[in-house]
């Protein structure tokens, strides 16, 4: 299981959006197709891919779902189940995302996760996940306090 902003997508040349008040959240997330790849976080993802089936958790609303498989796509990722926040759920990212996690494993068995929220690695520790902290892009205080406080991406 990958997270997507931060551990396999590089959301920073689109933070600026959301940097004022009031924040831009239409441009935001239609900024995303443009995200570079974390080449780290896509080396291990294509790696993990040669032994078992990846899946995608992330803190993105449903609305984004189409330009995030084809995102995924473009960087050669393989299909697979992808998870998302439902439109208009402001729950924090530690609270959402282990609850996604903990609906597919209730299907599937997820062997590990990797993501680059320490907030939201605690939170999937607590639950009983095997995590992967994915540091390779460094902290972004604002993402952290967007997915944290306001309950986006």
């Amino acid at each position: 299981m990958f997270d997507l902003d931060g551990t396999l997508a590089d959301v920073r040349h689109r933070l600026h959006l959301v940097r004022a008040r009031p924040r831009d959240w239409d441009a935001f997330f239609a900024a995303a197709p443009a995200d570079p790849p974390l080449a780290e976080g896509v080396r291990l993802a294509l790696a993990c891919a040669r032994q078992c089936r990846l899946a995608y958790v992330t803190g993105r609303p449903e609305s984004c779902r189409r330009a995030t498989e084809e995102w995924l796509a473009r960087q050669g990722l393989p299909a697979g189940p992808l998870l998302m926040r439902r439109d208009g759920d402001r729950r924090p990212a530690r609270t959402v995302k282990p609850e996604l996690l903990r609906s597919l494993a209730q299907e599937q068995c997820v062997t590990a996760v990797v993501d680059d929220d320490e907030q939201v690695c605690a939170a999937y520790e607590a639950a009983g996940f095997r995590v992967l902290h994915a540091p390779w892009m460094e902290p972004q205080p604002l993402l952290e306090y967007v997915q944290e406080r306001e309950g986006r991406t």
